[in-house]
């Protein structure tokens, strides 16, 4: 890549993802509104999806590349990112609900699918098998989320005379999903190349650009619903996307080609992974919201993280 496109692929990744967050998080709510669903369920499966996207992307292309270091340590760093890194800022800028109903059903499957992800990290090898099993449970929690969310079909025949607002939502949303994932290449890949023009370790590239960028979906469009104080989309494409992660992405990525597990995320990622999956839980009972104090030291906690990655991946003195 030409340091030309490099210097403007940069900021227009940036502002892409701003817009396509923004149009994303309208589409949404405005779905969830017309369908008579909540803005959690969107948030869980159309917003999750749609910023899950970079990540699944990757794994599938490291995984045939045959680098299981990334197409494993992706799914796992995403989840953490999107606890401590994305959810700490969203909460930064309006502080985020977590209602009784939503934690008892969806962090609970998020809690089940971490214990699912460590018990299938620390067996070493993802073959095709667990590939399917885990995509055949990410269909169920679709399933099960759709009927439990309350009238939902009543309210689609109810907004049949409104059929241009509907489609104007999906329009929204739809170019929103499409915006993000081009903004996040983008800025991706231009970062990469400019870090790599600055003679920076690849490993510090990989642990920083690479795993912050395949979640800048989920940060983007998190923190343009914390601005318009549509929170539960925040929560929901976290949680969404979480449970997408281990379900979907690690799932796919096993059907498509199986990788083995690198020893060092069954030591450690694995586990601050789920440390950050607990800590999410215990704050959002404690009082039933991730006020702006708890968002900032999820921040603080998520640049810890990175930081004692970065300092590992030194050469020693």
């Amino acid at each position: 890549m030409e340091w030309a496109a490099i210097s403007w692929e940069l900021p227009a990744g940036i502002l892409i993802l701003a817009i396509g967050g923004e149009l994303l998080v309208i589409g949404a709510a405005s779905i969830a509104r017309h369908l008579r669903v909540s803005s959690v369920f969107i948030g869980i499966t159309l917003v999750g999806f749609g910023t899950s996207m970079p990540e699944l992307v990757t794994s599938i292309r490291a995984a045939l590349l045959e680098s299981p270091g990334i197409a494993v340590g992706n799914a796992i760093g995403s989840n953490t990112a999107n606890i401590l890194l994305v959810l700490g800022l969203a909460a930064l800028i309006y502080p985020i609900s977590t209602p009784h109903s939503v934690i008892r059903r969806t962090g609970l499957v998020v809690v089940a699918a971490t214990a699912i992800c460590i018990a299938v990290v620390i067996f070493g090898h993802l073959d095709r098998t667990i590939g399917a099993a885990l995509v055949a449970l990410l269909l169920a929690y679709f399933a099960y989320s759709y009927f439990q969310d309350g009238d939902v079909l009543a309210g689609s025949e109810d907004q049949g005379g409104d059929s241009k607002g509907v489609g104007r939502a999906w329009f929204f949303a739809l170019v929103g999903i499409a915006l993000v994932l081009l903004g996040a290449r983008w800025l991706v890949d231009s970062s990469i190349e400019l870090a790599r023009h600055y003679a920076v370790s690849e490993t510090i590239i990989g642990l920083t650009v690479v795993a912050i960028g395949t979640s800048l979906p989920e940060l983007i469009t998190s923190m343009m619903a914390a601005r318009r104080k549509e929170t539960g989309i925040a929560l929901g494409n976290v949680l969404g996307s979480n449970i997408q992660n281990i379900f979907g992405i690690l799932g796919i990525t096993a059907i498509v080609h199986p990788i083995t597990v690198p020893p060092e995320i069954i030591r450690f990622d694995i586990w601050v992974m789920a440390a950050a999956t607990l800590a999410l839980i215990v704050v959002a009972i404690s009082n039933w919201r991730i006020s702006r104090l708890e968002g900032l030291l999820f921040f603080l906690a998520y640049v810890a993280y990175v930081g004692y990655l970065a300092y590992l991946a030194l050469p020693m003195a």
